[in-house]
C-alpha cells in the first residue's frame, strides 16, 4: 500500500492518518449516516469492497481538509489547536451533513483547525442591515407568533401586525444566521482553492472523481 494518501504542495500526508481517522466514530460514518447504535466492525462485516474503497476516499478528503486548515491557520497567525484523540471527536449533526455535505461536516467535527478557520472567517464577514431586514421581510413565515401558528395564519396574506414577531426582537438572531451562512460560503471557497495544491495517491481520489469506477457524487 502507498505510504502516503496525498501530497500537499509536495509534502506527504501519511496513509496512517487516514487509517487512524477511519477508526474514529466519525470515520466509521462514511458518506451518509452519522449516528449508529452498533459498533463499526459489526457494521462492516458485509461491506462491499467498492463501499470500503469509497469510505477510504471519503476519509482521505476529511484528513486532507484538516491538513489544509492547519496550514491556513498557520498562514493567518491563528493558534493551531492540538491534535484531538479519537475519543474526543465531536458528533456530526444530521443537519450539518445536509447543509455542508458529509466531507465538510466530518472535517469540522474532526478538525480543531477547520473549526478555528471557520470561526476566523465568520469574524470577517459583514452582513449589512439591509440584508437582515430583507431576510425578515421575505421569510415572515419563520417569525409568526405561537398563537398565529396555532390559528394557521398565512403570513403573506392575512397576518395582522400582532401575528408576527417584531423585527427588533428577531434581528440579532437573523444576523447571526446570515453571518454563519456567509462564513460557510467563504469556507467552501477557501477549500476549493486550497485543494488545487493536493495530489492524491491511487485509491485515495475524491469519491466523486469520475476517473475511477466507484465514483459517486454524494458528498
Amino acid at each position: 500500500m502507498t505510504e502516503h494518501a496525498a501530497l500537499v504542495d509536495g509534502d506527504p500526508i501519511p496513509t496512517e492518518r487516514v487509517n487512524s481517522f477511519l477508526k474514529t466514530p466519525s470515520g466509521g460514518a462514511g458518506n451518509g449516516a452519522t449516528n449508529h447504535n452498533e459498533p463499526a466492525p459489526a457494521r462492516r462485516q458485509t461491506e462491499a469492497p467498492s463501499a470500503a474503497r469509497q469510505r477510504r476516499r471519503w476519509a482521505t478528503q476529511v484528513v486532507v481538509t484538516d491538513e489544509l486548515a492547519r496550514r491556513a491557520c498557520t498562514d493567518r497567525g491563528l493558534k493551531v489547536p492540538e491534535e484531538v484523540s479519537p475519543a474526543s471527536v465531536l458528533a456530526i449533526a444530521e443537519t450539518d451533513v445536509a447543509d455542508l455535505g458529509s466531507i465538510v461536516a466530518a472535517a469540522l467535527a474532526h478538525s480543531p483547525a477547520a473549526r478555528a478557520l471557520l470561526a476566523a472567517l465568520e469574524s470577517e464577514q459583514t452582513v449589512p442591515e439591509t440584508a437582515v431586514r430583507d431576510y425578515y421581510d421575505r421569510n415572515r413565515d419563520r417569525f409568526l407568533t405561537p398563537d398565529a401558528l396555532r390559528r394557521g395564519v398565512d403570513p403573506f396574506d392575512e397576518a395582522a401586525p400582532g401575528d408576527t414577531l417584531p423585527y427588533d426582537e428577531v434581528r440579532e438572531g437573523i444576523s447571526r444566521e446570515l453571518h454563519k451562512a456567509a462564513a460557510r460560503k467563504a469556507f467552501f471557497g477557501w477549500l476549493d482553492q486550497a485543494r488545487a495544491a493536493v495530489t492524491y495517491a491511487h485509491g485515495h481520489e475524491h469519491p466523486g472523481d469520475p476517473s475511477h469506477p466507484d465514483h459517486e457524487h454524494r458528498h
